[in-house]
């Protein structure tokens, strides 16, 4: 696995074609969730993290899309590529209807990521008014029209983000109608989603390492690193217990739901805390100087915003109250 994540770094410049060529070579060496081995596969992605949230963007997806499917019994297809498309935007929503034993989607589905580079994709569409399923579906199949992009971030550039356009496409369902949000693999593939962002911030932290062995520091750099580095530990800590929880099946149900809004928030919240650290503590120098660096804080900034900060925490709290009080 180690020797997996540092081919990452010689994909960091690489185009989206190359690191998904990379994604369907390494992906079927990771370890499922749940399978005893959750904390290698979290670790994996971290490490890539580490080294290039462009290649971490690209593969967690993929990897999660075959998770999915192999929590549905199913596998994806010899070279395929893969994207997870969940969101939901303005209408027309995206709809699935059964025709003559086969299903059909028509609609338009907002924010896909990777949509103009991958073969394939999950995606859910509304199967009544107020129930979606996940369904299967080809990017080359007739009806479905990757739309043109407008994706204009200052982060994560290379993965383009657009709309997909489907009118009558044939698509496999995947698992039964509110499978996919129910499941409790939709919570572990959420915290593997953290231990990116945490990837992303060790790579910073690393900066933030080596320019504090440039010179000797002074106490306020040396609070910063300190700082740093216990937030990058209860990070770590957070995403290890976790792991530990999955694999020793004490994380399904509403478990899964709370260890999920946990972790996720325990970690965003130490990444955003180390970014603005190192921010701190280098000063303009690398972001004026430093190419890797200054993508790198782009990158963590946009993917890191996947949680969505006081909101999560207050859905945190509910479910805190929900469950009794909490386990402290």
């Amino acid at each position: 696995m180690a020797v997996r994540a540092l081919e990452a770094a010689e994909l960091g410049d690489a185009a989206v074609e190359a690191v998904l060529r990379w994604a369907v070579e390494v992906g079927p060496t990771v370890p499922l969730p749940g399978e005893g081995r959750t904390l290698a596969r979290w670790e994996l992605l971290a490490t890539v993290g580490a080294q290039s949230l462009t290649v971490a963007r690209v593969l967690e997806p993929h990897l999660d899309a075959a998770a999915i499917l192999a929590e549905a019994g199913e596998h994806p297809q010899d070279g395929s590529t893969w994207g997870v498309w969940a969101a939901e935007g303005p209408p027309p929503r995206l709809e699935a209807r059964e025709v003559d034993g086969s299903w059909v989607l028509r609609g338009r589905k907002h924010w896909c990521s990777l949509a103009g580079e991958v073969s394939d994709a999950l995606v859910t569409a509304w199967v009544g008014q107020d129930e979606r399923r996940l369904f299967r579906v080809r990017l080359d199949a007739p009806g479905v029209t990757v739309e043109p992009s407008h994706w204009v971030p200052a982060g994560l550039r290379r993965v383009v983000t657009t709309s997909v356009l489907v009118e009558d496409a044939e698509a496999a369902p995947v698992g039964e109608a509110g499978w996919y949000l129910e499941r409790d693999g939709f919570w572990w593939g959420g915290i593997g989603v953290a231990a990116v962002w945490y990837g992303g911030a060790v790579g910073l932290a690393r900066t933030l390492l080596a320019h504090t062995r440039t010179r000797t520091p002074d106490q306020v750099a040396l609070v910063h690193l300190g700082e740093v580095d216990a937030d990058l530990t209860a990070a770590r800590a957070a995403l290890a217990l976790a792991a530990e929880a999955v694999d020793g099946d004490r994380c399904t149900g509403r478990d899964a739901l709370l260890l999920g809004a946990r972790t996720r928030h325990v970690v965003a919240s130490a990444v955003e805390r180390v970014a603005q650290r190192v921010a701190r503590a280098v000063g303009p120098g690398p972001l004026s100087s430093d190419p890797a660096h200054v993508a790198r804080v782009a990158d963590l900034g946009l993917y890191v915003r996947q949680h969505h900060a006081e909101r999560d925490a207050a859905g945190l709290g509910s479910l805190v109250l929900d469950e009794g009080g909490p386990s402290w």
